[in-house]
């Protein structure tokens, strides 16, 4: 219940409130905090993913405005030699409007990361927008093998369906590369898992799926537990530290972070930044109540 009553009264907090938790997690309103932080994580031998904060827009004209800001973004962060990609949402660019003005301008994103053989991460966003997402991976993989993910959910009950189904265009030369998270969004019983231990136990059938068929997994999670089984199967599968990755949210779990670095395993870091962070902390309260007791934690510990 208090969760809920502080998802539900926190967009009508000030904003200089909400900014002293949402400081923590994203980087700033504009490029340069995003090329500041990620130059600082680089520099602690992590490399990073970089998201403009926005998704579910009203018109096609802000997937145009969208689009020009990635492409900005990554000549820019290039310029200044960041070790990291780009992640974006579908919805960002008109998914549930047009999908098929949607693909062409993901598109030019992808041609312009191409430009600099980098790479783009397509997020996955709620169960309305799965299947095509999917389809949008499976154009641009097709002409992009090199340069483009995807992401899976583990809470999905269809999700190891999907990726088995992918696997008709997994070749060697070209491996499948998705980044594996737990999951975030509200979703019914009917389709999604909703006890953590089940949860859990996907996610590490999903993530040996991926070891044993040499898919280049982004292990994207928090949970010790995971973090540990994920240890127990890059051991078992004997994988290479260059075919697999941790990835974390920016400004959590620095010091478990920490020790997955030391121990020399590839870490990346999801930067998120942008004018639409007020947007992005409310909503992502709302979906998830639960969070509310992190967040009034964070604001007096971070751990």
């Amino acid at each position: 219940m208090f969760n809920k009553l502080i998802a539900n009264l926190l967009p009508y907090f000030p904003k200089k409130f909400v900014w002293l938790f949402s400081k923590s997690y994203i980087a700033g309103e504009s490029t340069e905090d995003a090329l500041r932080v990620s130059k600082k994580l680089n520099k602690q031998g992590i490399i990073v993913t970089l998201d403009i904060l926005g998704e579910f827009i009203y018109n096609l004209d802000e997937a145009e405005d969208n689009k020009n800001q990635y492409l900005e973004l990554i000549d820019v962060s290039e310029k200044n030699k960041i070790n990291g990609n780009y992640s974006i949402k579908p919805t960002m660019f008109g998914l549930l409007i047009d999908k098929e003005i949607c693909y062409e301008k993901i598109r030019e994103i992808v041609i312009k990361a191409v430009e600099y053989n980098n790479f783009v991460r397509i997020d996955m966003e709620d169960s309305q927008c799965v299947d095509m997402e999917i389809e949008l991976f499976r154009r641009l993989q097709n002409e992009f093998p090199d340069n483009v993910g995807l992401v899976f959910q583990s809470y999905m009950k269809r999700t190891m369906d999907d990726l088995k189904k992918l696997m008709d265009i997994h070749t060697e030369k070209s491996p499948l590369n998705y980044r594996l998270c737990k999951g975030i969004y509200v979703e019914s019983p009917e389709i999604a898992y909703k006890k953590h231990e089940v949860i859990n136990d996907h996610f590490l059938e999903e993530l040996e799926f991926m070891f044993r068929n040499n898919i280049y997994p982004g292990i994207a999670t928090h949970d010790k537990l995971l973090i540990e089984g994920a240890y127990k199967l890059i051991e078992k599968y004997n994988v290479p530290k260059e075919k697999y990755e941790f990835q974390m949210l920016y400004g959590v779990t620095p010091a478990l972070r920490k020790s997955i670095v030391d121990k020399g395993h590839r870490m990346r870091v999801y930067v998120p930044f942008g004018k639409d962070w007020f947007g992005y902390s409310t909503r992502r309260l709302k979906e998830n109540p639960k969070m509310a007791n992190h967040i009034i934690k964070a604001i007096f510990y971070k751990g």
